[in-house]
């Protein structure tokens, strides 16, 4: 169990008041998103020739996104109710500690299942790592903040990924491609471990801070409207049950976290497969699929703080509907300068989504249940990386057509969007 704070300073919320440890989380999920970027681009690509996956198996080729995601899914869950008796600083730090084995792994593997294990680690290091820098940011922030704290957070992380797949890109065409995954991951991942041992706070103390004061009624700020009904220390079950299906706004969210991650699934496991059947090189096609990052990753300090100004819900709903344009206008498109336009397009679409969904459910989420209920929703979410990509698998096998996953996403994207339009209510606390 974590201690009461002890510190002789009051504690604060904000950006401002918190920034170097803003800072540091900041770049802790940037190392996070290096972790996960170093496998978008070679090793989908280089899955037959280097890995030794059989040739044209594609849900053999999803699998170990399918593991990982299944598992992150979970741990998301797990790290997040388990972070409110330990603290956060904790978790994160058994996050990188289980990703060591993994450059070991893509150095020596002698076959493809070697790398679905690999991703079940990577799987757990993401769960606790990305999921402390999430909660650690929304506990040290005020209200009104939120969609900026969450915007930042996701841009330093999906920059990350879209670094890693390109350098691991050139790395791997100019170098030994499992030689270059192991020293870039071994190097990302102690860099990581020593900054988060050295320079990580303990941020729970905000969010108990927090809490008190909305119990004493001091709470400064508009008013969030929580769900009624739900007990003072809930449960995991009554949580895991409220955030699922029992509030009608947290159901909406959740679907729509799960089915967003259909899109990202597919970017990493057909988009490299695809570009690689219309003639492009390894190194273009990390630019292509570095583009949809790097949008996505550069849109959100935008797209975060809009969604401060003007609401949750329908930034979420457009975000949904232009990822399902961009995903199957990708199918009309030839050449590389086109392909690198409809990633961009899903890149605005994820941006608009993603970190606002963080957001609303930060907005209704109690300080008291806020990491479990961030950790129910990114179960879903994440869980969206395996139901998507074992369905695209299913897919294109089923119709021996890698174009049919293309088709599926785009037609999940558009009818999730519409499930929000109807569902959601918004929950920004000053609309």
């Amino acid at each position: 169990m974590l201690k009461p704070y002890t510190g002789a300073k009051p504690l604060q919320h904000g950006i401002q008041e918190n920034i170097g440890q803003f800072a540091q989380q900041l770049l802790q999920v940037f190392f996070v998103g290096l972790t996960i970027g170093m496998q978008r681009t070679v090793v989908p690509a280089l899955a037959e020739t280097e890995f030794g996956m059989p040739p044209g198996s594609y849900i053999l080729l999803v699998a170990f996104v399918v593991s990982f995601g299944f598992v992150k899914g979970s741990m998301n869950f797990v790290s997040g109710r388990i972070s409110e008796k330990v603290g956060r600083r904790r978790v994160l730090i058994w996050g990188w500690l289980i990703a060591l084995p993994i450059p070991f792994i893509f150095l020596y593997a002698p076959s493809w299942n070697w790398i679905i294990a690999a991703n079940v680690l990577l799987g757990i290091n993401q769960g606790f790592t990305w999921s402390m820098t999430v909660t650690s940011k929304l506990d040290i922030v005020r209200s009104e903040q939120r969609g900026l704290a969450t915007g930042f957070n996701e841009f330093a992380g999906y920059g990350g990924v879209a670094i890693a797949g390109l350098v691991t890109a050139y790395l791997a065409t100019y170098y030994d491609p499992r030689m270059s995954l192991f020293v870039f991951g071994l190097f990302v991942i102690l860099l990581a471990l020593v900054s988060a041992l050295l320079f990580s706070a303990e941020t729970l103390h905000w969010a108990r801070a927090e809490a008190a004061a909305h119990k004493a009624g001091t709470y400064e700020g508009p008013k969030p409207r929580f769900p009624a009904n739900v007990s003072e220390h809930p449960s995991t079950k009554e949580i895991f049950t409220l955030v699922t299906y029992r509030h009608r706004t947290f159901s909406a969210l959740s679907q729509a976290g799960c089915v967003e991650k259909f899109v990202d699934a597919l970017v990493w496991t057909f988009f490299p497969v695809y570009l690689l059947s219309k003639g492009l090189s390894l190194t273009d096609i990390g630019w292509v699929v570095g583009t949809y990052g790097f949008v996505w990753g550069g849109s959100q300090l935008w797209t975060g703080p809009l969604s401060d100004a003007v609401g949750r819900k329908w930034p979420i709903v457009l975000g949904m509907w232009i990822c399902a344009a961009g995903i199957a206008a990708t199918l009309f498109a030839d050449g590389i300068t086109a392909l690198a336009v409809t990633a961009g397009v899903t890149g605005v679409g994820m941006a608009l989504l993603y970190p606002t969904l963080i957001a609303a459910v930060g907005d209704i989420s109690h300080p008291a249940w806020r990491g479990s209920s961030l950790g129910v929703y990114r179960f879903w979410r994440d869980l969206g990386y395996g139901i998507g990509a074992l369905s695209l698998g299913f897919i294109a096998d089923a119709t021996g057509s890698i174009e049919s996953g293309f088709w599926f996403t785009a037609t999940a994207m558009a009818l999730s969007g519409l499930w929000v339009a109807v569902a959601m209510d918004e929950t920004h606390a000053r609309f």
